[in-house]
């Protein structure tokens, strides 16, 4: 579900404070100002999807800055990719300085000083991940944040359409289906900003390409107690030796990124009221486990909770 912020209601001399607050609250502590005074304008439309946040913010001339003082108070780190939609807005983070036009996306930081600014009215998406999202995808994201990605590289340009698209559906999309679509928009992120890391080139988009297919196989075939990894390099045409060299660059390997994914749907099954009536057995059994008592040894592992303790806490009583 999709909530709504707006300076609209209140009064003109109220706004660039409220929209302080508001713009704090949806992302990150952000120190804004601008010269508008009284004809300030700004609305934010923000909706979860899985571990990842949409938001659509349209607003109008201002300079937004994340201060070395506001990092120091964080608790939370996450990345943050900006899509051009109206308007130009400017980035400025690690010495490097780029312009957001409409069809391109940049990247910033939170957990480094980093400035925003706009001269005239705008509309971004803004696509919110937390950091370590992003970090066991990719290395070197220090060399990638203010840069601009364009239409003028397939990559980039799939990437920034395949996450325009999912935020502007992330309020329609089922809970179970989130968490899954929310790791496919970051694994295409990643393989957009490969392209660029100047340590990283073809080779390097080789293999995030090659890493995506083969997690978007797993993914497909998750329910399927005779998944293996012998099937997968088949499928793919690579060696089993090379499927867990690729998960390798994840610090995993293939079979704990099955067990990991498995056991993710099945805590997202069990967490939802729709599926309040399905037993924990037939959950676990439709995300490919085949046996109830190992199932409940490696969900209490993950999770610190049996299944059933695990729904009776995330479930309304």
């Amino acid at each position: 579900m999709s909530v709504q912020f707006t300076t609209d209601s209140a009064p003109g001399y109220r706004r660039l404070a409220l929209w302080q607050d508001i713009v704090c609250d949806v992302y990150v502590g952000l120190d804004c100002t601008s010269s508008l005074g009284s004809a300030f304008r700004g609305t934010v439309t923000r909706a979860p999807l899985g571990r990842a946040i949409c938001s659509e913010v349209s607003s109008q001339q201002q300079r937004v800055s994340r201060t070395p003082s506001r990092i120091s108070r964080a608790h939370e780190e996450y990345f943050l990719i900006a899509l051009g939609k109206h308007g130009v807005g400017g980035v400025v983070q690690d010495g490097r300085e780029t312009v957001i036009h409409p069809g391109e996306f940049a990247i910033y930081d939170t957990t480094r000083p980093y400035e925003l600014q706009f001269d005239g009215a705008f509309t971004q998406t803004i696509f919110q991940i937390p950091r370590d999202m992003l970090r066991r995808r990719i290395a070197g994201t220090e060399a990638l944040t203010a840069i601009s990605f364009g239409s003028d590289r397939p990559l980039s340009r799939l990437a920034h359409d395949f996450v325009y698209q999912l935020c502007r559906s992330a309020d329609q999309i089922e809970t179970e289906q989130a968490q899954r679509l929310s790791e496919q928009a970051v694994d295409l992120i990643s393989m957009a900003l490969a392209e660029r890391l100047p340590t990283q080139p073809l080779a390097s988009t080789h293999r995030a390409a090659l890493l995506y297919r083969l997690k978007a196989h797993i993914r497909a075939h998750l329910a399927d107690p005779e998944l293996s990894l012998a099937e997968t390099a088949a499928a793919l045409g690579i060696s089993p030796r090379y499927v867990n060299d690729l998960f390798s660059d994840e610090e995993t390997s293939f079979q704990r990124y099955v067990l990991r994914e498995r056991l993710s749907q099945c805590a997202r099954d069990l967490a939802s009221p729709t599926l309040a009536h399905r037993q924990v057995g037939e959950i676990a059994f439709a995300w490919g486990f085949n046996d109830l008592s190992h199932f409940g040894r490696v969900f209490r592992e993950h999770y610190g909770a049996s299944p059933r303790e695990w729904r009776q806490s995330k479930l309304p009583h």
